[in-house]
Order: structure tokens, then sequence, then C-alpha cells
């Protein structure tokens, strides 16, 4: 038989109903429940007491959002989200429940998380892909490059409606007008319609695949990459110490198995017929016009030319 002692242990004391009693005069005056009855207009004063714990917590998350410091230093129960109360009734009662909810804050942050895991740049500033764009510094950042612009954004328009083309861009046009910029603004856009991307700096890229020899696995693994993702831009082609392998090897099989399948994109200070030029000689062979003829056939019947002019913005 449970002893008298245990018995007054288990009875709450007089403080403990008194603050309980202030707490729910409280929680019932609280705008944010003033607010919420509006909508379930069943929910009793009895309600209310029984499921204390949850209402408090609302209000607690709901006033800790109001005054929000930033996800890193989100007060709630859990990170960037808050309770959300609903009222289900059932045989003229009405039963409380609670249920987190993502933030607009977290949302965003998962977004963005989401977007990077669909785009892999090698040897490209990674802050290129992860800072927010503007329209306003797309469009009005520098309006020579206005007609450049408005063709890219209609390439972007094109494939949000169409889904992937086989065309890409060739994006031509002097050092520090924004080619890589904007190639890389148009990655953000076409990864929120679930695409996946690639930009590759070829001149660190050639330098790098020298050491990449050793280890054919690993050569393998990245050519594999750049073929098979959904959009590939070469940023800076032509700027590359050019060799045979490179030229024949690596980007004429990239280039040979995307033709006809996926885009490829291309920033370059070359124009196409200075390019070729450029392909048709290596140190090693001298000149070879007919290779370089035939590594341009999987690239110029495959893209649209777009002229970026304007001012020189590195630096500034």
């Amino acid at each position: 038989m449970e002893s008298l002692g245990d018995l007054l242990k288990s009875i709450p004391s007089r403080a403990y109903l008194e603050r309980a009693e202030q707490r729910r005069l409280e929680l019932l005056a609280d705008p944010l429940i003033v607010k919420w009855r509006q909508k379930y207009t069943k929910v009793t004063d009895e309600d209310i007491r029984l499921n204390l714990n949850k209402v408090h917590q609302y209000v607690l998350e709901m006033n800790n959002c109001a005054n929000c410091p930033g996800l890193d230093k989100c007060p709630n129960d859990l990170e960037g989200h808050y309770t959300m109360l609903s009222v289900e009734d059932a045989a003229g009662t009405s039963h409380i429940y609670d249920n987190k909810v993502a933030c607009r804050k977290f949302s965003a942050r998962q977004t963005q998380e989401q977007l990077k895991s669909r785009i892999r740049s090698f040897y490209v500033d990674d802050r290129l892909l992860q800072q927010g764009y503007s329209a306003d510094e797309i469009f009005n950042n520098d309006m020579e490059r206005i007609k450049a612009v408005d063709q890219l954004n209609d390439y972007i328009l094109l494939t949000q409606e169409q889904g992937l083309q086989t065309r890409g861009l060739y994006m031509v046009g002097k050092f520090g007008t924004g080619k890589t910029f904007l190639m890389c603004y148009m990655l953000h856009e076409l990864a929120k319609a679930g695409m996946t991307g690639a930009i590759v700096y070829v001149p660190d890229f050639a330098e790098d695949l020298k050491g990449m020899f050793g280890e054919p696995q690993k050569l393998k693994e990245t050519i594999d990459v750049l073929k098979e993702t959904d959009l590939l831009i070469l940023d800076d082609i032509g700027a590359e110490n050019m060799n045979p392998w490179l030229r024949d090897h690596v980007l004429g099989a990239i280039l040979n198995y995307r033709m006809n399948r996926k885009p490829t994109f291309f920033t370059s200070n070359y124009e196409l017929d200075a390019l070729e030029k450029h392909f048709s000689f290596t140190s090693k062979d001298g000149d070879d016009e007919l290779k370089g003829q035939r590594i341009m056939d999987r690239i110029r019947p495959f893209v649209d030319v777009v002229y970026v002019r304007g001012r020189n913005k590195r630096g500034s």
C-alpha cells in the first residue's frame, strides 16, 4: 500500500499550482494565442490547460522567430524550426497537436545546399557559385554587355521551358568583362530546375592532368563527370598550354561524347577561328591543321556565339 509520505509527494504543491494557473492565464491573454483561437474557435480554456506545455512551446518559439538571431544561434529546440499547433475535433473534444515546421531561413539554406550539390567546380573560385545573384547586378552592371545578357537569359528561359538543350553557348570577349560570372549565373539558375553542372578552368585543369598520369582511375572518374553532367562550362579555353594528349584524348573525348547529347559552354578571349589555330599547334607536334579542324567540328556546330562587350571589371 502506498505510504502517506509518497502520496503527499505526488500531490502538486500550492505554489506550483498557482504558478501553473498564472501561466495559463498569461497564455490565454497572449496575442498569439488570441489570434490562434480565432482560427480554432472550439478550443476551450480547459483544452489550453490540458495542453499547457504545447501551447507554451508554441508561444516561446514563435517569439524567438520574431526576434531571430540567425540560424547559427537559433534558440529553438530544433534549429531552424518552430512549433505549430493544429486541432482536430473528435466526439465533441478538441485534440491539440504540435509539430515542427522549418522556417524560411532554414528552407532557403537547404535550397542553397541542394543547388551547390548539383554544381561541381574544377579550379574555379567557389565564391562565384555560392554568391547570390541580383537582377540589377546581372542586367545593369554594365550596359555595354546588355545584348550578351539578353542572349544568355533567353537561353536560360528556353531551357527552363523545354528542358536540356543540345546546343550550348560560346561566350567570347576581352579580359574581365564578366564571362565567367555570367556562366556561373546560368548554372545557378538552371540548378534551380534540377539540372547538374560543372565548370572547369581549363588552364589549371590542363596542368593538373599531368599529375593524373599515375592515377588512371582518378583521371577516368574526372572525365566521366565532365561527360555526364547536364551542363558543362569550359572556362577560358584557349589560354591553356595545348598538347596532343589534352586536345585529342581529353577534350576530344569529352566533346565527342557530349555532342548531340548535352550542351557544352565555353568562355574565351579567342573567337572561333582563332581558337582553331590554337588547337592546330602544339609544342610537341607543331602545326597540325587537321587535328585543329577535327576538334572544332565538335564545337562550332554545337554553339551559338555570344559576344560580351564592356569594361574590364577585374580589380575594380
